[in-house]
This record gives C-alpha cells, structure tokens and sequence, in this order.
C-alpha cells in the first residue's frame, strides 16, 4: 500500500481503488457492498479462531518451553490479530462508500497493521514450511538441536524488517480530500517523480515471490521425502497424512491469498503511476481483478489457524478434548433439562461426584 497523489488520476492501492481521469472513469463499485459484508465475516471467524487458537497454546505450552516451531506460530497467530482488530474501521469505512468518518490517525494505524500483516503471515508461513522441512528431512538432528534461541532471532528478525520500514505508513498522510469524501490511502500524484515508488513495488513482489519459491522447495521436498521412503522406515499413515494436510494448507493460503494479489501488483502499479497506457476497458478489467486479489488477501486470516492443527500432537489433543467437553456439556444440559422434572439430584451425590479425579 504505497501512497502516491495523482493530479489526473485518482486511485487506492492496498484495500480499495478508484481512478479517474477526463476519458475514463473507474471505479469498482462492487467494492462497497463486497467488503462490508466479506470483512465482517473474515473479523468474526477471524477473531474467535484466533483468539482461541492463542489462548489455546498459553495453556497447553509454557513460555519458556516454546520451540522455535510454536514461537513462529504464536507470531502469526498475533499478526492475524492485529489485522483482524482493525477490521471494524475498514467496514465502517467501506459502509459509508469510502468515505472515512473517523479521527484521521485511524487511517495510518489501519492501513500500517494491514501491511504488516500481510508481509508478517508470508514471512511466517515461509519460516514454518523450512521448519518442517528440516523436520521431515533430517528429523534425528531436528530433535537433537535446540531451536528456541534460533526461533527467536529469526522473530525478532522478522519482525524489524517489517514493522520498521511500514511505519511510513504511521507518518505519511493517509487520509486524502476528495469532493465530498475522505478517502483512506487512495490519492496517488503523478506529477512528481514516482519512480520510488514502482522501485518499492517490484522490490515487495521480488521478496514474496522468492519466499514462495522456497515454500514451493521445501514442501516439494517433503512430499517426496514422505512418499518415497520405504514401508519398513516409513511413519505411520495417519501422520504422513497429517504431513500431506500440512504441506497442502500452507499451499493453500499461499495459492489463493497471495499470490493473486503480487502477480496483479506490478502491472496494476504500472498503470496507475501512468508508465502502462490502457484503454479504458482493459482499465476497468484490471481495477476489478486487483478489487478481487484484496478480496483473497483477507482469507488468510481464517485460514492460518486451520494449520495448526496439523503441526503439534499436544495442540492437536488439547483441541480436540475442549471440542468434546463443548459437546458433553450441551448433552448434559439436555439430559439435565429433560429429568428436572423427575426431581432434585440429593447434595451428597453431586458433591461426590464433583471431586472425583
């Protein structure tokens, strides 16, 4: 989400676009209704998912006991949050057709945890997928090192190159007159130079496609690895499965969140900056595709807590022993609701019952 003003067109990189000039009006105006209705769903999925899935491992694993494995997936989990909480602002935002009616600083923060988000959850993603490489490849001297210092450098590493050089976001200004409206990082100015700009682009798009080669590597790797072993050395079929769920989740948000948006971002970029001359039609055909990659882009929210269910055995039990307390309680209260009637359990008995092991 680079910000540049525009003197003849007018457009919005990251969560919304517009553009305009005296030929050719464009404007994705399926945008409003969609993200409305789509970012409310992803922040109440989102959030309970997420939320839960954080809650979850402070109590099944203690702080300093996390490996490096469980430190990049307490990290991601609070990426996604971070995002997910902002979320209200850009439905609002949408609701009112682009229009922010918030305080101004609102814009900067949201549009600033958008883009850590995004590029924190690749980073992530990326770090997880060699991790489990490392572990399917060379698994005896996976366990026998000690990875939690490690873990934590490459998340501490992570995390300045990302949030450092997005605090432009924090600083520059968001929020932009036009006409009657606020718009939100939309406002782009072609009058000055903007080579820096297109400079950034391409240098987001080279990192993220190089982090998707090395997840494309690594799980091509690991299925091999878990395929072509023999049956005597093989693992059992219900964790090579997990294994294969692994890889194919990861894919998946990879697949249908990211890459999208990255491989639309250099030439929609080009067009809006003036240096890619389109018709109007082709125009309005990329804005809407771009409309559609922003629209992939929030998924990953939703998605990400969906991993870790094939990566840990211990998250894996706690989850699912809360899932079958959730659905014992609810037969209780049924079969409770059911013999109230017949009379009152006696003191003794439920106290007795209460203090079993």
């Amino acid at each position: 989400m680079i910000v540049v003003e525009m003197s003849k067109t007018t457009v919005q990189n990251g969560n919304v676009s517009f553009l305009q000039d005296e030929q050719c009006t464009v404007d994705s105006e399926f945008r409003y209704t969609l993200f409305t209705v789509y970012y409310s769903i992803i922040f109440i999925l989102g959030f309970i998912a997420n939320t839960y899935v954080l809650w979850l491992f402070t109590r099944v694993y203690a702080t300093k006991k996390l490996n490096e494995i469980k430190i990049f997936m307490v990290n991601l989990t609070t990426a996604d949050l971070l995002f997910l909480v902002t979320l209200p602002m850009w439905i609002v935002y949408y609701h009112k057709r682009g229009d922010w009616i918030m305080p101004e600083f609102l814009c900067n923060i949201a549009g600033y945890l958008f883009f850590v988000n995004t590029y924190c959850s690749v980073a992530f993603l990326g770090v997880i997928t060699y991790n489990r490489y490392q572990a399917v490849t060379k698994p005896i001297s996976t366990a026998q090192s000690t990875t939690r210092r490690r873990g934590i450098y490459i998340t501490v590493a992570i995390w300045i190159l990302i949030v450092v050089p997005s605090m432009y976001f924090l600083f520059n200004e968001g929020v932009t007159k036009q006409k009657s409206r606020k718009r939100c990082f939309e406002l782009y100015n072609t009058e000055s130079d903007n080579t820096p700009v297109l400079v950034v682009h391409v240098v987001i798009c080279i990192c993220f496609f190089t982090t998707f080669l090395i997840v494309l590597v690594c799980n091509t790797f690991i299925i091999r690895t878990l395929l072509s072993k023999t049956m005597q050395a093989r693992k059992s079929a219900q964790v090579r499965q997990r294994a294969l769920w692994l890889v194919c989740t990861v894919l998946t948000v990879f697949v249908l969140c990211f890459v999208p948006h990255h491989l639309l971002d250099l030439p929609w970029t080009l067009m809006i900056l003036g240096k890619w001359n389109l018709n109007c039609r082709s125009q309005k055909l990329l804005n809407d595709a771009h409309q559609v990659t922003q629209f992939l882009l929030g998924a990953n929210c939703v998605l990400d807590p969906i991993i870790y269910c094939f990566l840990t055995k211990k998250f894996r039990k706690h989850l699912s022993e809360n899932l079958k307390n959730i659905k014992d309680s609810r037969k209780c209260s049924r079969q409770t609701t059911e013999t109230a009637v017949e009379g009152m359990v006696p003191l003794e008995d439920y106290l007795h019952s209460s203090i079993k092991p």
